[in-house]
């Protein structure tokens, strides 16, 4: 089935524009708008379904839930850039989207959460930071009573679509660039991974593991709990042993990062996300750059898609290596 993203691929322009001139935005060019209907046109695609679903007043709105993060007291970019492309994305789609945190469910069970939000109109439902550990939103989306999109979750049902990276390939993508740029294959890894029992941790580990083996190297495993901190603490105990340490995410790789400043020692550190504080650290690293407000505003879409009538499927994001440093994040 032809998906607005397949438009958007063909016509060499971002989802958000085929949506503008699906619902008759103004401000694109005619050279623009051809170039999407024809794209439409070449690969039959029936925009109906999220038309359907945003056209009538009986629709519902959608709910964005979201559970900042607690490890650092930097502002949370990730929440943040979710928040603002589902925002861009329901805009364009004329739907409303309401924000609601984690904590506003903190007690309920999951007939209380779906009364809850069946109380604000709520028909729709984009989860981005959901864990193992979050039993009622879980068992919330196993009776399919809303139309879910869940980030980084990779759930799939007739009600519930997957949208996130392919966290395992990704993962080893990074990490596989870090070891070959540093003298070759280097042989002992210290790999940071995030929580043990979390969806993304569990791909991000499988690719790392899956890499050890593919390249004969000798790996640790540290559980870094998406922390700064504990991956600084990490680092200062078991670093210098070391050539190559990988962390699960870039929170992790500053504190990796600072400790071996600390130590005055040289070890290359990567990294996964992009954030903005890569950039400030002082020495550049890899990582994989995830573009969070065009997952945010997919899931939007993927949402809506969904409450037209649609069957949930799993929507992989691309994603980008990088090596960040000051220049590349200034504005």
């Amino acid at each position: 089935m032809t998906t607005i993203r397949d438009v958007a691929k063909h016509a060499g322009v971002a989802v958000s524009t085929v949506s503008k001139v699906i619902n008759h935005y103004p401000n694109v060019s005619e050279e623009t708008v051809e170039r999407v209907r024809q794209a439409i046109d070449e690969l039959g695609f029936v925009p109906n379904s999220v038309a359907a679903a945003l056209s009538s007043k009986q629709s519902g709105r959608i709910a964005i839930l979201l559970n900042p993060s607690t490890q650092t007291q930097a502002i949370d970019e990730i929440t943040m850039q979710y928040l603002t492309g589902a925002m861009l994305s329901a805009q364009e789609l004329r739907t409303e989207l309401v924000p609601i945190l984690f904590g506003s469910l903190e007690g309920k069970d999951e007939t209380e959460a779906e009364r809850y939000l069946e109380a604000q109109n709520i028909k729709g439902l984009v989860v981005c930071g959901m864990s193992k550990e979050d039993y009622v939103l879980q068992r919330l989306v196993a009776r399919e009573h809303f139309k879910c999109a869940l980030v980084d979750v990779p759930i799939v049902n007739d009600s519930t679509s997957y949208i996130g990276l392919d966290h395992k390939q990704a993962q080893k993508d990074i990490a596989r660039k870090t070891i070959m740029e540093n003298l070759g294959p280097s042989k002992e890894i210290l790999y940071i991974s995030g929580k043990m029992n979390g969806f993304v941790s569990e791909q991000r580990l499988a690719g790392m593991l899956e890499l050890a083996e593919e390249l004969d190297l000798s790996m640790s495993v540290h559980c870094g709990e998406f922390s700064e901190k504990k991956a600084r603490e990490i680092t200062l105990k078991y670093g210098a042993g070391y050539d190559i340490i990988v962390c699960a995410s870039d929170l992790m790789a500053i504190g990796a990062m600072k400790a071996l400043i600390e130590m005055d020692i040289f070890h290359p550190v990567c990294g996964f996300d992009g954030i903005t504080l890569m950039g400030y650290v002082g020495k550049q690293m890899n990582t994989v750059r995830q573009n969070f407000r065009e997952i945010g505003a997919e899931a939007v879409r993927e949402c809506a898609r969904l409450m037209g009538g649609e069957k949930g499927q799993s929507v992989i994001m691309d994603h980008e290596l990088v090596r960040l440093e000051y220049l590349d994040i200034i504005v």
